[in-house]
């Protein structure tokens, strides 16, 4: 082939000849260097595809409809796109099928809280879980045809299942399989604020997580056994890595104990400092979304979060407050219960509930609108048992009054004793409230009649902010008081107690 000077030229004897054929390096060169080279469209057109500049083809080029992101969409369907699709499966061992039904319907509203989208619920019934796969193999393979039918990637199962009931379970579904206590392990870990408040949803996330380590290939595996003498490091059976897991667990475990004594402690002075002040103390205790963060608002103004969710506060809230008479008491926003309340939780955040055992009247709130508020009631007082309260007065607050059945508001104030209805949302049954926690708090023992001098009106300060004063008088010789104190301070107003009449 004869040298061309021309590149167009070079360029249409190319493209004349076999493409196998070889040619000079020298005119390919310049071909490939020549930027300004003629567009033929007997040759360029015959080109599949669109022709770049060399700077366009070195490039990195966005493909077109690969993205899954979609742009113009609000923030809750941006969030909806990321929901986990979940299957629920829940056991029937006792109680009639509405219950049953009222179980699952709670365990949604649980995923719903924790992110999750709600595609199918199934309940079976049995005598008790099967202890390999918790439902049965057979009802396994129904639930496995289930999630492939609804494209589900997670199974909520409506109990606590043991390590080999997961790991079984989620050989034959083929997709992730929690618990109940997960679940709501993970709700904690969401709305779990203050410092202490993470400390116990850890403690209690680690306790659930140690028995149920898994560990595959080398995980299970022996590390290098502890020669003598350094040596080559291989004698001795050694330790798998998850017993490595398990022994750092353990010791993370032995840590946040001693952080959450650490915060215990500011707490319990605190409270000593109450008790030594003889302020009387009022815990709000019940279900979750029962209203109680609405009640303490009501009472106090004190702007806690509401929401209309499951364990919307977690972080327990102390408020100062004072009753129609004018004494005052403190009343404090206790973290929600739920039925079958993981043990683990009710361990972690014993310190907490302890605002709960400590009070002098608990104030339980329960939902008047729910399906089932007697089970509320049971759940609650299950765990006010487990924390040692079982001795403290107790208000039955049936909170919701403007959206409950009238008849099962009659059902409730005739079966408990000590209820009244009210409505935070309204402030219907407010007043009632107020007055009966004046009527129900422990009253100073000591009853006496005072003349106090007027230059000890502290004394007199301290009657109507520590005690109840019955009767007040103004005279020449001092302040004559008819009061109800405790104790210390009846020791103090004793040298002014006027002396019997002969």
């Amino acid at each position: 082939m004869t040298s061309s000077s021309s590149p167009s030229q070079d360029t249409q004897s190319l493209a004349q000849k076999h493409p196998a054929q070889n040619h000079p390096d020298g005119l390919r060169a310049d071909a490939l260097m020549e930027e300004d080279v003629a567009w033929s469209h007997e040759i360029d057109g015959e080109r599949d595809g669109d022709q770049f500049d060399r700077s366009e083809r070195a490039a990195l080029r966005r493909v077109a409809g690969l993205s899954t992101e979609l742009e113009d969409v609000t923030e809750v369907e941006y969030r909806q796109l990321r929901l986990e699709r979940v299957v629920l499966v829940g056991v029937w061992t006792s109680g009639t099928a509405t219950d049953a039904d009222n179980s699952l319907a709670e365990l949604a509203a649980l995923a719903e809280t924790a992110g999750a989208l709600v595609l199918d619920g199934v309940i079976q019934r049995r005598d008790k879980p099967d202890a390999a796969t918790y439902i049965g193999s057979g009802k396994a393979n129904e639930l496995r045809d289930i999630v492939l039918e609804t494209g589900a990637d997670t199974v909520i199962c409506d109990g606590e299942l043991s390590p080999g009931q997961l790991i079984h379970l989620e050989d034959v579904v083929k997709v992730k399989v929690i618990d109940r206590t997960a679940l709501i392990l993970d709700i904690f870990a969401q709305h779990a604020k203050s410092r202490e408040g993470k400390a116990q949803v850890a403690l209690a996330q680690m306790q659930y997580m140690l028995p149920r380590l898994r560990g595959w290939g080398q995980s299970l595996s022996r590390q290098m056994g502890g020669g003598a003498g350094g040596g080559l490091a291989t004698r001795g059976p050694g330790e798998t890595k998850i017993e490595t897991d398990r022994r750092r667990i353990r010791e993370k475990m032995a840590k946040m104990r001693r952080e959450i004594a650490d915060m215990k402690t500011g707490r319990d002075i605190k409270r000593q400092e109450r008790r030594r002040n003889k302020v009387p103390s009022v815990a709000i205790a019940g279900y979750t979304n029962a209203g109680k963060s609405s009640l303490l608002n009501r009472l106090t103004g004190a702007g806690v979060l509401v929401e209309n969710s499951l364990f919307a506060t977690l972080d327990p809230t102390v408020r100062r407050a004072e009753t129609p008479s004018g004494r005052l008491y403190t009343l404090a926003d206790t973290v929600g219960f739920v039925r079958h309340l993981p043990h683990h939780l009710v361990e972690a955040f014993r310190s907490t509930m302890e605002e709960v055992g400590d009070s002098d009247l608990i104030l339980h709130v329960v939902d008047g609108s729910h399906p089932a508020p007697e089970e509320q009631l049971a759940a609650v007082r299950e765990v006010v048992r487990d924390v040692g309260a079982t001795k403290v007065p107790e208000i039955v607050v049936i909170n919701k009054a403007d959206a409950a059945d009238p008849l099962v508001l009659q059902r409730l104030m005739r079966n408990e004793k000590r209820s009244i209805a009210v409505s935070a949302r309204t402030g219907q049954g407010i007043a009632e409230l107020l007055a009966l926690i004046d009527v129900e708090l422990p009253h100073p023992s000591v009853e006496l009649e005072a003349l106090v001098p007027y230059t000890l009106g502290r004394l007199v300060a301290r009657a109507h902010a520590d005690g109840e004063v019955l009767s007040e008088e103004h005279t020449p010789e001092g302040t004559l008081l008819k009061v109800r104190v405790h104790e210390e301070l009846a020791a103090e107003l004793a040298p002014y107690v006027p002396a019997p009449a002969a």
